[in-house]
């Protein structure tokens, strides 16, 4: 590995100039690419579209479009009801202009200004109906007396009118693909767009509340100039605690910007790839941008100390590059690896953001094992740095005298004892930990943000949920009207009605029963299914259209819940299940589940499997790669137990916060493992070799600790700083990223300096070598010139 090594630094230096030069044009040409990436996102992408609900649905997608992808917009009169001539004619207009909107599937677009909104009533003549909107509506007193009327007879307050009779729904089914592009649903346009709206209607008391999956996108898109902000506040902490650190403003400068090439080609290597960033791959770019810094920081000591030593730029960075190349390849292999690992989890969001992270690292492979040694070897580090180095290694430097004792007996036992006490609190606490969302609304952005107080408005004021959970009842063709389909779901909607957190059901058996009363005079004794199959068809022909497939072959049965989080989700589906194993009905199945939360129950079970699977394979993948580096057991027990320790603690924290795990925050387990174990690998890559050449443990670890260990305490602490501002984002799962991130990097740091010395010592890593030959001084002494 090491005659291998020598020859790649060989064609690498010698051919630096031409290397150089490629690498120009690939950044002036990756550049331009990353340019033309734009905030992108899709509904299907965020769902888990191979699991058995989401295949239900899918199935059944046109026939339950309104209850689907959909946006629900409420105008409210802050200064009345709805129930005059102004406040109408603005809905009027209102209803125009939403119908227009591109993406909105028109045909399954409901308000009491749609031609599809009826009301019905029962007189000695039979069924009288027609549309909410008299056909003679001019805004006159009368014609607005009979809206109010028609209103009231429609069954559509609670649902498309507010409770208080102050504001109105339009709800809008949303398409995939916009008719007008052919290409996917621009939500962030879509998002603007209604705001446009929004501002335009707000006049004179007039309110407008917005809900739905794609303003929430929308918002967490208008969210992305935040996450610039704090990407170049991060840029500007790193930048300045690295010349504290170094003291050298040319390493500084050189190191910084081949992180930002790092992001840059990162970026246009995901426009090649058809590839936009949606609100949850965001953040990768930053994480790039650290993980490149890591590894560049090691890379600068190294040649700092060099040239220290004497050395010309060039020689000090043929000999870092020589030091480094193997651990940080390793490192480097195991970010990318663990990332690749996500993948397992099958949902194509994250499986995007493993893809952006794994094409980031992938590309620092280049910009740190390959552009920064050449720069540095034009560069090299400045008199400045040279100045402040040596006379920091005058004396003992700091992180040695606080962490060097944990490779001695007192300290290691006492390192031992406390990280058995975290595991022990955190396996205990993690036991608290949820699957799914823990909060009301849109916990991906805060409980004071616009749409969750709009959110809130809607749940406080209509009866149907903005949280919806449908039931698809399968029969045979022409079947799903029948009296045994009908009392089928009846049994089952009167079941689910009493489970906690269900606030009420609306089936066709729900309409026929109220249509039964009606063809009876409007006697309550009447209210039930009845048997005779003709008076049970004419009850049912009263049901809208959406309350049955074309074929008669699916109904579906509607849920309305008190919210989305996970104990309610799975309190109902699990009641419902059960229920239907006991009481199956022959020829009826009841298929879950379509609606927001029967999709959000689908991804809760995704992610509660696969949360394990990726945590098995990203240690898998490590534990491989470190142990065919080092051989050794021993030492991969070292590497990975302080890892695996800092997990189960993030998990803990995140019990702890009420911070649920799902598509936004799964991710961050795997990152924080991907990016600590490069912290072990350059530590352990320095002791292993000062153990190899007769070094004790304890002299060794200090010297791991004078040479890679000060970087490893600079890049998690610089790193900690930088994500800790998230915690100040609007956005909270970017806060909840930050404050996780945060966590993570610090106590891989502490885990790398404190429990890798003290497992080294409880399984006698390299002995107790206390004796030194001639020899070994003379091969301590080209380790010295040769090891960063």
């Amino acid at each position: 590995m090491e005659k291998l090594t020598i020859w790649i630094e060989k064609q690498l230096f010698g051919f630096k100039y031409i290397v150089f030069a490629v690498i120009l044009l690939l950044t002036a040409f990756l550049a331009y690419n990353a340019s033309l990436v734009r905030p992108s996102a899709s509904f299907e992408k965020m769902i888990p579209v191979q699991h058995e609900y989401v295949q239900n649905y899918l199935n059944y997608k046109q026939e339950l479009a309104s209850l689907g992808n959909s946006v629900r917009v409420v105008i409210e009169n802050e200064n009345g009801d709805i129930f005059n001539a102004e406040f109408q004619e603005q809905m009027r207009t209102l209803n125009d202009e939403l119908f227009f909107i591109s993406g909105v599937d028109r045909s399954g677009m409901k308000s009491i200004w749609t031609a599809n909104v009826t009301w019905a009533e029962v007189t000695e003549d039979g069924f009288v109906g027609g549309t909410v909107i008299p056909s003679d509506y001019d805004g006159s007193q009368p014609t607005l007396d009979r809206l109010r009327r028609n209103v009231m007879l429609s069954g559509q307050v609670g649902y498309l009118v507010g409770d208080n009779l102050k504001s109105a729904v339009f709800l809008l089914p949303l398409m995939s693909i916009n008719p007008d592009t052919g290409k996917p649903l621009d939500y962030n346009q879509l998002s603007n767009t209604l705001e446009e709206i929004r501002s335009k209607y707000e006049v004179n008391g007039v309110k407008v509340h917005i809900t739905g999956f794609a303003k929430v996108v929308g918002d967490l898109i208008a969210g992305a100039a935040e996450v610039v902000i704090f990407f170049l506040t991060a840029i500007a902490i790193t930048f300045a605690l690295l010349y504290l650190y170094s003291r050298c403003l040319r390493s500084t400068f050189v190191t910084v910007t081949c992180a930002l090439v790092a992001v840059i080609w990162q970026l246009g290597l995901l426009n090649l790839l058809g590839q936009g960033l949606d609100p949850y791959s965001m953040l990768v770019p930053f994480l790039v941008f650290a993980i490149a810094v890591s590894h560049g920081v090691q890379l600068i000591s190294a040649i700092g100390q060099h040239m220290a030593a004497g050395n010309k730029a060039e020689q000090a960075a043929r000999l870092g590059f020589r030091a480094l190349a193997i651990p940080g390849l390793i490192a480097l292999l195991s970010d990318g690896l663990g990332f690749i690992t996500l993948n397992v989890i099958e949902i194509e969001v994250i499986q995007d953001l493993a893809t952006a992270a794994s094409v980031g690292v992938a590309v620092i492979l280049l910009t740190n094992l390959i552009l920064l040694p050449i720069l540095m070897s034009w560069t090299g580090v400045s008199p400045a740095g040279i100045k402040y180095l040596l006379a920091e290694q005058s004396k003992t430097p700091l992180i040695v005298t606080m962490f060097s004792r944990f490779a001695d007996a007192k300290w290691a036992k006492s390192a031992l004892f406390f990280g058995v006490f975290c595991l022990a609190v955190g396996l205990y606490q993690g036991q608290s930990l949820k699957i799914g969302d823990l909060d009301a609304g849109a916990p991906e952005l805060r409980a004071d943000s616009r749409y969750n107080l709009d959110n809130a408005y809607v749940v406080n004021n209509y009866q149907a949920s903005t949280d919806i959970m449908v039931l698809m009842v399968e029969t045979p063709a022409e079947q799903c009207s029948s009296y045994h389909t009908l009392n089928a779901v009846n049994q089952l909607q009167a079941h689910v009605e009493g489970i906690p957190g269900v606030q009420s059901t609306l089936s066709v058996a729900t309409i026929a029963k109220k249509a039964i009363v009606g063809m009876n005079e409007g006697n309550p004794k009447w209210q039930g299914l009845s048997p005779n199959q003709l008076v049970l068809n004419a009850a049912v022909g009263r049901a809208p259209a959406a309350f049955m497939n074309n074929t008669c072959s699916m109904l579906p049965l509607i849920i309305y819940l008190d919210d989305h989080k996970a104990n309610t989700l799975e309190t109902v589906i699990a009641d419902i299940t059960a229920f239907t194993a006991v009481n199956k009905t022959e020829g009826v199945n009841f298929a879950l589940a379509a609606g927001n939360a029967g999709i959000e129950a689908a991804t809760n079970s995704v992610i509660e499997k696969a949360q394990y699977q990726m945590l098995m394979w990203v240690y898998g993948v490590v534990a491989i790669l470190c142990f065919l580096t080092f051989r050794s057991v021993k030492t991969l027990i070292c590497i990975i137990l302080p890892l695996a320790l800092t997990s189960i603690l993030g998990q803990a924290l995140m019990a702890t916060l009420g911070i649920g795990v799902k598509v936004a925050t799964l991710p961050v387990i795997a990152l924080g493992v991907g990016i600590g174990v490069d912290y072990g690998i350059y530590i352990y890559s320095q002791l292993s070799a000062r153990l190899k050449i007769g070094d004790n443990l304890q002299d060794a670890y200090k010297y791991a600790l004078s040479s890679t260990g000060k970087a490893v305490a600079f890049t998690g602490v610089t790193l900690a700083i930088g994500v800790c501002t998230w915690v100040l984002s609007p956005i909270k799962f970017q806060a909840d990223m930050g404050l996780m991130l945060t966590f993570m990097f610090i106590w891989n740091m502490l885990g790398a300096l404190c429990f890798l010395p003290a497992l080294a010592w409880l399984l006698n890593v390299g002995g107790n070598r206390a004796i030194v030959t001639q020899a070994d001084h003379t091969k301590m002494e080209d380790v010295n010139s040769n090891a960063a």
